[in-house]
């Protein structure tokens, strides 16, 4: 397949038989003038009285319970950027695709035309009651984490930026497998992350709350290593800002036991990978071109395990592992939020569901003959039909446990 054919395709597949990838489909029979009379008036004003008399009872007759709304503002979509709310909605309407396959979970793609902030918080705020959750998407960072911050404060349902937190519990549960097999502990390695947005913050922050050592973590943003005699960090930053005399990537991965890029394409050097610490755990998660591709970091040294984000190598970091069954853990749990335990349940349940006996849906799935935990197989496969039986029990006990649900 040719990039060029990749695209025709991409265009036919969106275009046709019917533009987009969703559509709504109804759940109750509509044959009969009296089913009418029931989805409609008169029927429909009953359970409106309900709800007027009790807001819970939504969940009993209304969507709301299985709805998530994936809402952009289309300020940082996929490595295309700031393309805006309207060109994002592919972006939103795939999100929903991934939602429904994966979890059974209904989507409505919102794109909001404003990237003020205060009118996207506001606007969110005002439809979110007819939601059982809400996805944020494709939002730039800084402002990603005080929209998502201000979201959660402001509503009793889970508020999730999977740009965030999606890709940092994919990445722990992944580290967590690499470490062991390579004989590390998370406590002890010292980890370099090249890039500080929405996933590398969230991913660093999610590593510490596991046990990393914060004076441990050098991380690297498009000016260098962010350490403390920086003047230009915003808050976010600032907590990572480090007292040191590197101040290069180069410098950052001199004894580095893990690298992990959530930055862009080619940056690493085979002289950076070779400088490493022995046995490195190397993450080149940029989108579709890593920090190093796998084939040349395997030239340079041959002791490392490796993760990219893409398909086409072993160890795809894929964030539909975690959305998808995360939300169908909180939503059936009524969370109120996801809070930090629930995203710490859900990497355990990755991690150690790579550890079990891989089925044969799977290996047929990926036209391979075995698979088995090692330094090719750290996650899960995202088509593991295992996932939605184990992901969403432990987010839903996680938030249970945490007395973060609704008590109605």
């Amino acid at each position: 397949m040719t990039p060029k054919s990749l695209k025709q395709d991409a265009l036919h597949y969106h275009e046709e038989p019917t533009p987009g990838k969703i559509a709504t489909h109804v759940t109750k029979p509509t044959a009969t003038q009296y089913d009418l009379s029931l989805a409609y008036t008169p029927g429909v004003a009953e359970p409106v009285r309900r709800i007027a008399a009790n807001p819970d009872s939504a969940y009993r007759y209304t969507a709301k319970g299985n709805l998530v709304a994936v809402i952009t503002d289309g300020s940082a979509v996929l490595g295309l950027g700031n393309v805006g709310a309207l060109a994002s909605k592919p972006v939103m309407e795939g999100k929903a695709v991934l939602f429904k396959t994966f979890a059974g979970i209904d989507v409505y793609d919102i794109e909001v035309c404003t990237q003020d902030p205060d009118e996207f918080v506001n606007t969110v705020a005002n439809i979110a009651c007819g939601f059982g959750g809400i996805n944020l998407e494709d939002i730039s960072a800084p402002r990603c984490f005080e929209i998502e911050r201000r979201l959660s404060e402001k509503l009793d349902i889970p508020v999730f930026h999977d740009d965030q937190h999606g890709t940092a519990i994919i990445v722990a549960a992944g580290l967590l497998n690499a470490l062991e097999i390579q004989g590390k502990t998370l406590e002890q390695a010292h980890i370099t992350c090249a890039g500080a947005g929405a996933a590398g913050i969230a991913s660093m922050n999610l590593l510490v709350a596991l046990g990393a050592d914060l004076d441990n973590i050098t991380m690297v943003d498009s000016s260098g290593v962010i350490q403390s005699e920086r003047t230009d960090l915003n808050i976010y930053k600032r907590a990572f800002a480090r007292e040191t005399e590197k101040r290069t990537l180069d410098d950052a991965m001199e004894a580095a036991d893990v690298f992990i890029g959530v930055s862009g394409p080619d940056i690493v050097s085979t002289k950076m990978l070779a400088s490493m610490a022995d046995h490195p755990i190397v993450f080149a998660l940029s989108n579709p071109d890593p920090e190093i591709l796998p084939e040349l970091a395997f030239k340079t040294r041959q002791d490392l395990i490796m993760a990219t984000g893409r398909s086409d190598f072993p160890n795809q970091v894929n964030n539909v592992l975690g959305f998808p069954y995360i939300f169908r853990g909180a939503l059936d749990a009524r969370a109120s939020h996801i809070n930090i335990d629930m995203h710490i349940a859900a990497v355990h349940a990755l991690k150690d569901l790579a550890k079990e006996p891989v089925p044969q849906k799977v290996l047929d799935a990926y036209g391979l003959e075995s698979l088995e935990f090692g330094k090719d197989y750290i996650i899960p496969k995202p088509f593991d039909p295992r996932l939605i039986d184990t992901v969403p029990a432990a987010v839903k006990a996680a938030a249970i446990a945490s007395d973060e649900i609704h008590k109605n």
